[in-house]
């Protein structure tokens, strides 16, 4: 799918799909700005941010020593694509890991058990605290990413009952109810993880309408704030040096790349995907000193469309940021809507 193809798919899809794109401060691309949808791990920036500024402040040690069997009480297989796996090859399965490696972790290769763990140790009320302190109001709370996807699951083994109705039973759960059991159930894998047994028993109820009630409560927000979000991380004036130091590294692998280097000044970005949503927020200067901010968000996807759209994903990205001609086109394309 080219860029321009992308675009038009997101014109057809209207209902469920926002983007924003600036340029130098010139607002290209506002569709559906406002419109709340599912962040997916673009989430997760909040989190990286939550981590530096308490990492600046001295509350927690980046060096401090973690144990793979501590981050293995999160981790699940098949529930992030094979990001956590990826990570401890990456990394040669060390043990321990540093928590700076921890965080490296959730961001360069998305893992959702280092995610949560870091959810754990920073304070999920602290994170929370994190989008208003950076001046988002519409943004939905965070809460732990893996054990959400278990409450079926544990339903199903705390109340004796089949998946069908453990599902009925999550369907009809509050999401205020929903958040506080995915925190229960966090606490309680810390406590006592759970067995390799329950574990694959766990993997086998993940079925379609389980990753769907997922998916739909994912914490949600929208492209206003996140291109706002974007800017504050380009512009390296909101949040102090300190911060910036342990927090560029986790946002800006990008920067490792000798090719980047040769255009760009720094970028970063994250994305997100489940099989029905599609997401990213990114952030560029580059040598001539143009600023570009992104963000998309996309949900309620056809498993073909989600896999073309995550394929075509680089291709768009890197035309926003490089083609004047695909920035027109964007304009006119939305101007039009």
């Amino acid at each position: 799918m080219s860029p321009k193809a992308f675009v038009e798919f997101i014109k057809k899809n209207k209902e469920y799909t926002a983007v924003k794109i600036v340029r130098n401060d010139e607002t290209v691309v506002s569709y559906q700005e406002e419109k709340m949808l599912p962040l997916a791990s673009t989430a997760k920036m909040i989190i990286a941010v939550a981590y530096a500024k308490q990492a600046a402040a001295g509350e927690i040690d980046p060096n401090e020593k973690i144990s793979l069997s501590t981050l293995n009480s999160f981790f699940i297989r098949k529930t992030d694509g094979g990001a956590h796996e990826a990570w401890l090859s990456e990394i040669n399965n060390q043990d321990p890991v540093t928590l700076a490696q921890v965080a490296e972790g959730m961001m360069h290769y998305s893992s959702n058990a280092n995610t949560d763990y870091l959810l754990h140790r920073l304070g999920l009320e602290r994170v929370n605290e994190v989008p208003a302190e950076i001046g988002i109001a519409d943004h939905e709370d965070i809460y732990p990413f893996v054990p959400a996807l278990a409450i079926p699951y544990i339903l199903m083994e705390e109340q004796n009952i089949t998946l069908t109705g453990a599902i009925a039973k999550v369907r009809d759960m509050p999401l205020e109810e929903y958040r506080e059991k995915a925190v229960e159930i966090m606490n309680q894998w810390l406590e006592k993880p759970l067995p390799k047994d329950k574990k694959l028993m766990l993997v086998k109820s993940l079925i379609m309408d389980v990753q769907k009630i997922w998916s739909d409560r994912l914490p949600r927000s929208n492209a206003k704030s996140y291109a706002d979000f974007m800017k504050k991380l380009n512009d390296k004036t909101f949040f102090s040096q300190e911060v910036h130091e342990h927090l560029d590294p986790l946002l800006e692998p990008l920067m490792s790349s000798p090719e980047n280097q040769t255009w760009l000044k720094h970028a970063g970005k994250k994305g997100g995907s489940t099989a029905m949503v599609l997401t990213f927020s990114m952030y560029a200067t580059d040598l001539e000193g143009n600023r570009t901010e992104a963000a998309f968000f996309t949900d309620q996807l056809m498993l073909l469309d989600q896999v073309r759209l995550s394929k075509s994903l680089n291709e768009f990205q890197k035309a926003i940021l490089k083609d004047e001609n695909f920035r027109r086109y964007c304009q006119d394309a939305f101007r039009q809507d």
